[in-house]
């Protein structure tokens, strides 16, 4: 797609699947055809949050997701701590660079030994502006295995204007779409009760909406708590509206 084809395709776009399907593809064109998007809204001085609760979409093998992500090597990813301390692009030509100076940690040498074990060497990584202290987002594109980082340069060079728009726009388009993370689903019924807790609503007051007892909608509430992994239904409240799950339009 041109430009002006692919922001149309994003701006009409209803779903977090259909999206990265045509983002991916997208950025196959320019020769990045390995994608790893991550973004939390439970960022701290000394955290990430809880990994279950990051928006991550990927199209690398599971090997390498398991590796990456789901081992934990990713905290140590020096690309990630570039991305946690600046905004735009950045070339992984600077991994090199660092590898090759002098303090380099074990932890980030055994990534980028895992990288390179899995042919995750060329490429950039693109970090979003975020919107308030708690948030972060980031996006890594891999640059296909024939590509030397010298070549891929010289393509941002041409084209990175392009592909960061592109990428920009996928981002903020990320923010407006429904997302459950895994193990975090709500019910039918579980989002309906704290849609109502949202407009203010108290136990006896939902009870009569729903049709439901008291005691029903407590356990609604209690499950939902669960689901989400908080304490308080605020808390459950304020995670879903995060993830664009209340008041969602049925498709």
């Amino acid at each position: 797609m041109k430009l002006i084809e692919y922001l149309e395709f994003i701006s009409y776009t209803k779903t977090l699947e259909e999206l990265w399907a045509g983002h991916s593809a997208q950025m196959a064109n320019y020769g990045f055809d390995r994608l790893l998007y991550g973004y939390t809204q439970y960022r701290t001085a000394t955290s990430l949050g809880d990994p279950e609760d990051f928006v991550i979409l990927t199209n690398h093998d599971q090997d390498y997701i398991d590796g990456f992500l789901h081992s934990g090597l990713y905290f140590h990813a020096p690309m990630l701590h570039w991305a946690l301390e600046n905004e735009g692009a950045g070339s992984w030509r600077m991994i090199e660079e660092l590898m090759n100076g002098r303090g380099v940690s074990k932890n980030a040498r055994k990534v980028h030994e895992f990288n390179a074990s899995k042919g995750v060497t060329v490429g950039y990584t693109i970090s979003f502006n975020s919107v308030s202290m708690r948030s972060k987002g980031a996006i890594s594109l891999c640059a296909q295995s024939d590509l030397s980082q010298d070549e891929v340069d010289a393509l941002w060079a041409e084209k990175g204007r392009e592909v960061l728009l592109m990428n920009n726009i996928a981002h903020l388009k990320i923010l407006t779409l429904p997302y459950t993370a895994p193990n975090r689903a709500l019910t039918k019924r579980q989002r309906e009760a704290l849609e109502w807790v949202g407009d203010g609503k108290t136990i006896q007051d939902i009870a009569v909406l729903m049709g439901l007892t008291s005691a029903t909608v407590e356990k609604h509430l209690r499950l939902a708590r669960e689901s989400l992994a908080v304490e308080t239904t605020a808390q459950a409240v304020l995670k879903a509206a995060l993830h664009n799950q209340m008041f969602v339009v049925e498709a």
